[in-house]
């Protein structure tokens, strides 16, 4: 097995889809920008990023579940 192989398999380990990665990352800070803008932040905190992140996750099943059907 090459080291490129076991990078990618390790990567792969963290990292299954690069969409889901990459829309937590930009919620995240999004969220993170705005709720520090916020004069009272604090409180909508973690309902905000739950519902953010559960929003990305919900999509993101969905969008495999299709794939898989059509495959």
């Amino acid at each position: 097995m090459s080291f490129k192989a076991i990078i990618n398999e390790l990567f792969g380990l963290f990292v299954d889809d690069g969409s889901l990665a990459v829309n937590l990352l930009v919620w995240t800070v999004c969220a993170g920008a705005t709720l520090v803008l916020l004069a009272d932040g604090g409180v909508w905190q973690a309902p905000l990023m739950t519902a953010g992140y559960l929003a990305i996750l919900i999509e993101n099943v969905l969008r495999s579940a299709r794939e898989s059907k059509s495959s």
